[in-house]
């Protein structure tokens, strides 16, 4: 029988940063540590994540690897160029199951040559929010059915790879316009609209056999009463386990998020967080960016093994978690995928998501491109975007919330537009934006650029919301920001 430390460790699933493990790390994977996330700083390519994964296991085989590889927005394994694949709001306004099968089969075929045995992927929220600032294109869509349906797909084909899909956010992240990582979130929808809408999809993936299920750091009233869901029994247990039928690992989203730990840390979070039926408890980005990782993992264990002591965590409800994350660390091992060929589910596939709006001028051979980069959210990233890389020699300019990124801020971004648009008097202009409908700074500059100059094409490569600037030439939505969907509107674009 393994001892109450072995037990802890073995239901956490931290992360270090940089490309090679600490020695601290391949330590704790000898005493009994569940297992890795890797994040965007960890890798560097397929060869060095191979040669990670393979000194992880050397100190102890039975791990978990896991990653956050959506495709789309969401890229781990191509963190420092895109994704090579269209996400999930392409792939949902495609509405082509089978190619959402066959492009998470190529995911979970990347991942298992490198070594990665657990996706923490697909998103399956039902975006009902379109000023939802989390979830956004990571989902398949705003229709629950629509939703379902891919979400099943998704997991098969994943799953085929010999790697485990976490369907997440449970009970569903898609009502809330906050974001979980720096708020607490609240969803006050009714018990019958949450059956409706944001229940199918998580029971599509129960049924498709998904191996884990992430929660969500959101209140629910009707179902989680003023606690997260996930410190919720009722959730976890009540609903995921007795209602829905779930038998597989519960995985709790990363815990230093504010919506998890805000207020009582993070070991006092991973003890509520197996209370309530969490089995493998996530450890994020986050905190391995500054000094004490190591610490923090043990503090969270030294949490975990007094609970127990405490009376407040049974030892049953802590072995029954450390079990469900072996189990987990099994899974896995389909050998001869073969390579990934994208001839069909990269730029192809992103092409057939591409919706015009308006007519496209005639002269966009002779653009100016003006990107506007609102922040990144933390679950996405400094990934790379934009057209600039599909169109070499072409103008582009690069603006944030605080102004033109190459000169001193103007006093306003109407200042910008103006100068701009004088500019580029005589030709056309192509703003490339993400989610231009949440940031007033954003929706100002375009307004005041269209206001000002006839030709002006929108290419919306975040949520395309109903806001549309009145005057606007055309609008391009691109249903996400990947490499793919840029290489497909660069060629819609040149294609004019």
């Amino acid at each position: 029988m393994a001892n109450l430390r072995e037990l802890a460790l073995r239901t956490l699933l931290p992360a270090f940063a940089g490309p090679r493990p600490p020695a601290w790390a391949l330590r704790m994977v000898e005493e009994g540590l569940g297992g890795f996330t890797f994040f965007g700083f960890n890798i560097v390519d397929a060869e060095q994540v191979a040669k990670l994964t393979a000194t992880i296991r050397s100190a102890r085989p039975d791990v978990v690897i896991a990653t956050d590889e959506e495709g789309g927005d969401v890229t781990r394994l191509s963190y420092s160029s895109g994704s090579p694949f269209p996400g999930n709001a392409a792939l949902g306004v495609i509405d082509d199951v089978e190619l959402t099968r066959r492009v998470y089969r190529a995911i979970g075929t990347e991942l298992a040559s490198v070594g990665i045995t657990l996706d923490m992927a697909p998103a399956v929220d039902v975006n009902s929010a379109d000023d939802n600032p989390t979830i956004g294109t990571r989902s398949f869509g705003a229709d629950a059915s629509r939703v379902a349906a891919h979400a099943a797909a998704a997991i098969t084909g994943l799953q085929s790879t010999g790697v485990a899909a976490c369907a997440k956010h449970f009970p569903g992240h898609g009502a809330t316009e906050e974001d979980s990582h720096h708020d607490l979130p609240v969803v006050t929808a009714s018990l019958d609209l949450l059956n409706s809408r944001e229940l199918p999809p998580f029971l599509a993936a129960i049924d498709a056999g998904v191996r884990a299920i992430m929660t969500a750091h959101i209140i629910v009233p009707a179902l989680t009463g003023d606690v997260p869901a996930t410190f919720s029994e009722r959730v976890l247990r009540g609903l995921l386990r007795d209602e829905l039928g779930f038998t597989g690992a519960v995985v709790s989203d990363a815990l230093e998020m504010r919506g998890a730990s805000g207020l009582i840390g993070i070991p006092e979070a991973a003890v509520r967080a197996l209370i309530a039926g969490n089995d493998v408890l996530c450890l994020g980005g986050e905190y391995p960016r500054v000094p004490g990782a190591d610490e923090l993992v043990e503090a969270t264990v030294a949490a975990i093994v007094g609970a127990v002591e405490e009376g407040r965590l049974s030892e049953e409800r802590l072995a029954e978690a450390a079990s469900r994350s072996a189990e987990l660390a099994r899974f896995g091992g389909v050998p001869g995928l073969g390579a990934v060929d994208l001839a069909e589910l990269g730029i192809p596939a992103a092409r057939r998501a591409v919706k015009v709006e308006g007519a496209l001028p005639a002269d966009l051979a002779d653009c100016v491109i003006i990107q506007l980069e609102p922040a990144a959210t933390i679950a996405v990233g400094e990934v790379p975007w934009g057209l600039a890389p599909h169109r070499p020699g072409v103008e582009t300019v690069r603006m944030t919330d605080a102004g033109l990124v190459w000169t001193t801020p103007p006093t306003s971004h109407d200042d910008v537009a103006a100068a701009l648009a004088v500019q580029a008097a005589g030709r056309s202009i192509v703003v490339v934006s993400r989610d231009t409908h949440r940031h007033a700074w954003a929706r100002d500059f375009v307004e005041g650029l269209v206001r000002r100059h006839p030709g002006v094409v929108l290419v919306e490569m975040g949520w395309p919301a109903p806001w549309r600037p009145a005057g606007l030439a055309a609008y391009i939505a691109t249903y996400g920001a990947s490499r793919a969907n840029a290489g497909a509107v660069a060629e819609v674009l040149l294609g004019a």
